[in-house]
């Protein structure tokens, strides 16, 4: 089985995120960067279906430079090789242009079985990359796994949703995108980490996807940030002297803010 698993290195969650006053896309040289955790589930599960039967493990990410880090760790988890998309005409490609460029990179990684996700990165949190990506290859999506079996060229997953859980099935190819409850990722062993520096690594532009400047970044893009600001300062809150009243006056403000 040939699995592919898309990864995206994000700003770390405990870092200061900003856009650039230049062209209004994510700063990404203000912050920390680490491999999303949500991808590191991803990556995880492929491993796991691996360590089950026969299968090549290959990471796949679209960014800059530094996005090689991410890679390396996914590597080192125990992922077969990568494909690093890195070019500098993709700044400020939207969700819709990224599925595109991701579809066009998995067509070099061979005849591709499954593709595997997380079900949203925590930078862009658009939750739709899964289901962009099935729409473009032609593949069924399916979302929000907490639980994943292969078999028999079949992907059953268990979705869950506010609602509830629900059963899904689907023929390979597929795209799956898994939640945070599917498994507990394993920690990169030292051997692991030494063995990543001599896996391959393929690193491709948009040339040789096929692709031009024009159809991709900004220009390319469907959707662009117009504008932005600071989210404004916490308020102090409102205090409740109890005079014998206190419930009354509780219940007023609750009113008043439409929660009761």
């Amino acid at each position: 089985m040939n699995i592919v698993v898309l990864i995206k290195q994000v700003p770390d969650t405990w870092s200061e995120r900003t856009l650039s006053d230049a062209d209004k896309t994510l700063d990404r040289a203000s912050s920390d960067a680490v491999l999303d955790e949500i991808n590191e589930r991803a990556v995880e599960e492929a491993l796991k279906i691996k360590e089950s039967g026969d299968a090549e493990v290959t990471v796949l990410t679209v960014g800059p430079d530094r996005a090689t880090d991410a890679v390396r760790k996914a590597l080192s988890m125990g992922a077969d090789k990568a494909v690093h998309v890195n070019d500098e005409a993709l700044h400020g490609s939207d969700a819709v242009t990224t599925a595109k460029v991701l579809a066009k990179a998995i067509g070099t990684v061979g005849e591709v079985d499954l593709v595997l996700a997380g079900n949203e990165a925590t930078d862009g949190r658009s939750g739709a990359m899964a289901a962009m990506l099935g729409e473009v290859l032609g593949w069924p999506s399916l979302t929000h796994a907490n639980a994943l079996t292969v078999e028999n060229g079949t992907a059953n997953v268990k979705r869950e949703t506010d609602e509830g859980t629900c059963d899904v099935t689907s023929a390979l190819p597929a795209v799956v995108s898994v939640g945070e409850k599917i498994n507990e990722p394993r920690y990169p062993s030292f051997k692991g980490i030494m063995a990543a520096k001599k896996k391959p690594v393929s690193a491709l532009g948009i040339s040789d996807l096929g692709l031009d400047a024009g159809e991709v970044g900004l220009a390319g893009s469907l959707s662009q940030v117009d504008s932005f600001a600071p989210r404004p300062p916490k308020s102090g809150g409102q205090k409740v002297e109890d005079e014998g009243d206190g419930g009354s006056k509780i219940a007023e403000f609750l009113v008043g803010q439409k929660l009761i």
